[in-house]
């Protein structure tokens, strides 16, 4: 096996020094136009490549950083990731996936991970399963700054991007009224998830909005698994009086609820509503389909969490209180219509 040519073998070479030669490859001013053209062309003649090991280490870098996501087949996550690497790819940096599975033992065991391969920070959307924050806080030790999207802690002391879901929910409650409908229903997600308690509050400042008394029966949880959300469904449309709309968690939750109206032979924004977050792509090529679709922008969330986590590391903050409070970004959330 060939050995790769180093600097010091093109140093030697060249009777010049190591530094002499790395400066030259770097352009450095100090080094002369000649010296510099005479390092170069002798590199792509010996196909130099730089050890980028070695760079790290020197620079204490190691041009990386790690993504934990709940899923990464789930679209809304997908679509999250194009706008991390776009971003992260203009720093020219490498990105570290993980998927939690909405394990939290999982999720700590990736953050040990990503910890032990010493990435330079961390995009991070929680678990629904998560209640401690430790293996996040820890990596403040090791100097890795961390930045939440979308399922974002329930604290101050956090940087976060994440999409505020008050102004696309009540517009959803909104267009129900404004067909004369009133019996509207919600099917949460599981009670611990900070995304569950919004929805919750928000679904009953939308109904007092428009004098709608809270009916207890038209509010259930799921654990977001298929038999869950079916069994979620069938609870809500066996009620003696069933809401005439349902607001859903997310949109494979809609999915189901959608196959659970069919079986009882309603016809879909006609007998029954549904509203859905966060608006998959799939349902303009599908013919029953929610009325509406709360629009979280996953893009946009990923990439101001990419753009404020390159700010922390170029500021090269070895403490937190270095930097001038915990930057925090909200986007409105958008109702989507997808029937008349």
């Amino acid at each position: 096996m060939n050995k790769l040519p180093t600097i010091k073998e093109i140093a030697n070479k060249l009777n010049i020094s190591a530094s002499t030669v790395s400066r030259a490859l770097h352009d450095h001013p100090s080094i002369g136009w000649v010296t510099t053209m005479r390092v170069k062309r002798l590199a792509e003649q010996l196909n130099y490549e730089p050890n980028f090991s070695a760079i790290s280490f020197k620079q204490r870098k190691t041009f990386t950083i790690g993504v934990l996501l709940p899923n990464l087949s789930e679209i809304f996550f997908s679509t999250a990731i194009s706008g991390i690497e776009e971003f992260a790819s203009t720093k020219k940096y490498n990105v570290l996936m993980g998927q939690s599975l909405d394990d939290p033992d999982r999720e700590l065991r990736i953050v040990e991970s990503m910890k032990n391969h010493r990435v330079d920070g961390m995009i991070v959307s929680v678990s629904k399963n998560t209640t401690s924050f430790d293996h996040f806080e820890q990596l403040q030790h090791y100097n890795i700054p961390v930045v939440f999207f979308d399922c974002v802690p329930e604290r101050r002391d956090v940087h976060y991007s994440a999409c505020n879901l008050e102004s696309g929910m009540l517009k959803a409650i909104d267009a129900m009224v404004e067909k004369g409908i009133r019996g509207i229903g919600l099917i949460n997600g599981p009670a611990d998830l900070h995304a569950t308690k919004q929805r919750q509050q928000i679904y009953y400042k939308g109904l007092k909005m428009h004098d709608i008394p809270f009916n207890p029966q038209l509010m259930c949880s799921t654990d977001l698994s298929k038999a869950g959300n079916e069994a979620a469904v069938h609870a809500l449309l066996s009620q003696e009086h069933p809401p005439k709309a349902i607001i859903t968690f997310n949109d494979y939750l809609a999915l189901d609820a959608i196959m659970v109206a069919k079986s009882k032979n309603l016809v879909i924004n006609k007998d029954i509503y549904f509203i859905s977050f966060a608006n998959l792509p799939i349902w303009s090529y599908m013919s029953d389909r929610p009325f509406a679709s709360i629009e979280q922008f996953p893009q946009m969330q990923a990439e101001k969490a990419t753009e404020i986590l390159f700010s922390l590391l170029e500021a090269n903050a070895e403490d937190p209180k270095k930097v001038a409070g915990y930057q925090q970004v909200i986007f409105d959330s958008e109702l989507i219509l997808h029937a008349g």
